[in-house]
């Protein structure tokens, strides 16, 4: 059978699965905003738990610029987006969403640094509290590691985040950023 006879038979066959064919798949492939459960992200309460870091951002640590931030909602509330640049030129990334399953928070950050971190968690005292384990590519090593963000009073955001070379016997500061509205 030559192309174009595959073609017509393809059209053929097409038709006779009726005119809704092509928009009954695409219907089932992504949810209207018509369909129940379109957008399950976008009203439970658990899911707007970090709202409080979306914005964009300018970063300090110790008084002196670190960076800059831009977090962002996506999927319709499933996702808040990380974009992160750094003044001494580092960039990276992090999704984090909320995990009904488990019901925590789950961040996942990949730098251009070749660091990966992977942290589960939830809110704590009204501070977002994530734990898990930092893996360095370049030495392949993995640290237990763990991370705070407390919405202040005055509108920033401080992001405090720790390392244990010990298995967590004992910790040291790894960041210590205050995040400021653009």
């Amino acid at each position: 059978m030559g192309l174009f006879q595959w073609i017509v038979s393809f059209a053929a066959l097409l038709a006779l699965a009726g005119p809704s064919f092509s928009q009954t798949a695409a219907s089932e492939a992504v949810p209207s905003a018509e369909q129940p459960n379109a957008r399950p992200c976008e009203r439970p309460a658990e899911f707007r738990q970090f709202d409080f870091w979306v914005g964009e951002w300018t970063v300090t640590e110790k008084g002196q610029p670190a960076g800059t931030n831009r977090i962002s909602v996506r999927e319709h509330g499933c996702v808040l987006l990380e974009e992160w640049s750094g003044v001494s030129g580092s960039t990276g990334m992090s999704i984090n969403y909320y995990d009904p399953s488990k019901q925590k928070w789950v961040q996942q950050w990949v730098s251009s640094g070749g660091l990966l971190i992977y942290l589960e968690g939830g809110l704590r005292d009204g501070n977002m509290v994530l734990e898990g384990d930092a893996y360095y590519y370049a030495t392949g090593t993995r640290a237990p590691f763990r991370g705070a963000w407390t919405p202040l009073p005055d509108g920033r955001v401080r992001q405090f985040f720790e390392q244990s070379d010990d298995g967590g016997k004992t910790w040291k500061p790894w960041f210590d950023g205050y995040y400021t509205r653009k």
